[in-house]
């Protein structure tokens, strides 16, 4: 027997206008995370922030609201503000976020790289107080790691500090040449000429030398490579002592930048797709946390750890006003400068060396003949890494520093920087530690 019943269908009539439009707000659930952003933001003193505008001229969009859009773009794994800017048209959670408002691209992008400056520190600092406060998180005990995030810059504009000292070292070489072949030329001409250090040479030294030889020489019979040599270093020999003058003063104590973002230095990435190694501009991110919560986070150039504590620290301090009473980080941080600088302000280190694995299957604690103070520190190290709480802790650091990585790198697929230069790529790290935050917070509650 056939069933006569009819389908039935929910009502659809999208083209009917509405007599009273909806509420935004009722339509999102009071637990979903926009709601602790737009609460927590808020709740915010940003008196100094407010500061940075100046009176007068148009009305501009209020800053919290903007910041709001930032972090819960960063949260929801939207990092490009021309993405952010279609959002606020068409996403219920950024509409409500912006009150309807619609700042585009530029206003987004403008406010993240230039209004966010030296003020999106303190506005991190301020919600871990309140996570602390909560009791969410401590800042007796962290847990210190670093990544390597690429930079926003070009792969293959480079500048390395041996090419450098190179070139600086080849044209000496080559100036000191041209030196001795006028003389054997004009001895008696440069017989009475003070004498020239060629192991330090600059642009003024370098023309005053190339004027001189090319004055002793102008009457003489000269071979033509030599002439050629003489042209091409007074046409070019100064401005490339310049350049690399100015080249040696961005390096620092680096050996490498990308000429794209200069603050940018060249990296070995775990995560290079071509399995070979590849060198790529990149930033070295050190956090510290706790529950897997980021208590502080800072920029370096340095491609390894070891030199990244004593900074990471004293900005620690900074946002604080404290240092934390125990520190646990893996052996890429086990450095006799290291421990000495956690001793000096009073911080628990258990911080393994490198030789702690080694040690622990044979029980006996790696000497070091030519450092009988590192030895000393290494047997203090060994006999804390193994106490009770040592134990602990060190089965805790995988669990709470390493899954933070994971959790901005892979699931929120952060793996390279949208803005360029230091100050800007803090800013971004703020944001994306801000937006961490508050999502563990959000499922905290």
């Amino acid at each position: 027997m056939l069933s006569t019943s009819k389908v039935v269908f929910k009502d659809y009539t999208p083209k009917e206008n509405l007599l009273f439009p909806p509420n935004l707000s009722e339509l999102i659930d009071e637990r979903h995370p926009v709601k602790i952003v737009s609460n927590i933001i808020d709740g915010l003193d940003i008196k100094s922030l407010i500061k940075t505008y100046k009176p007068g001229g148009t009305s501009c969009y209020h800053p919290k609201m903007l910041l709001k859009v930032l972090i819960y773009g960063y949260l929801s794994n939207i990092y490009s503000s021309r993405k952010m800017e279609q959002a606020l048209k068409e996403n219920i959670h950024f509409m409500w976020l912006s009150a309807m408002s619609r700042p585009d691209h530029n206003t987004l992008n403008r406010f993240r790289s230039e209004r966010l400056k030296g003020e999106i520190k303190a506005i991190f600092t301020q919600i871990v107080l309140l996570l602390e406060k909560e009791g969410l998180v401590s800042l007796k005990t962290t847990f210190v790691d670093g990544t390597k995030i690429e930079a926003n810059a070009n792969r293959y504009t480079f500048v390395w500090g041996r090419a450098v000292k190179k070139h600086k070292e080849r044209i000496a070489e080559q100036l000191e040449e041209l030196w001795n072949y006028a003389e054997t030329v004009a001895k008696d001409e440069l017989e009475n000429t003070e004498s020239i250090d060629f192991k330090e040479v600059d642009s003024e030294k370098v023309t005053q030398t190339i004027e001189k030889i090319n004055e002793v020489l102008k009457d003489k019979k000269v071979a033509s490579k030599v002439r050629q040599k003489l042209n091409y270093a007074k046409k070019n020999w100064a401005d490339n002592l310049e350049k690399y003058k100015k080249q040696q003063e961005l390096l620092e104590d680096r050996n490498s930048y990308s000429k794209t973002d200069t603050d940018a230095t060249f990296m070995r990435m775990k995560e290079d797709h071509m399995r070979n190694g590849q060198l790529k501009p990149a930033y070295n991110l050190q956090i510290s946390t706790h529950r897997q919560f980021i208590l502080h986070y800072s920029i370096h150039p340095n491609p390894t750890d070891t030199k990244t504590l004593a900074t990471h620290l004293l900005g620690f301090e900074e946002s604080y006003h404290k240092a934390p009473k125990e520190l646990v980080a893996d052996a890429g941080y086990g450095s006799e400068e290291n421990y000495n600088l956690l001793k000096s302000k009073k911080i628990k280190a258990y911080v393994k060396y490198n030789y702690f694995r080694k040690d622990q299957k044979s029980g006996q604690i790696t000497t070091s003949q030519n450092n009988p103070k590192l030895a000393k520190i290494r047997e203090k190290v060994f006999k804390l890494l193994n106490t009770s709480k040592g134990i602990k802790l060190r089965k805790q650091r995988s669990h709470d520093v390493e899954p933070v990585f994971a959790e901005l790198k892979h699931n929120k697929n952060f793996k390279r920087f949208m803005l360029r230069g230091k100050n800007k790529v803090e800013v971004e790290i703020g944001i994306l530690a801000i937006a961490h935050n508050l999502k563990k917070m959000s499922k905290a509650a």
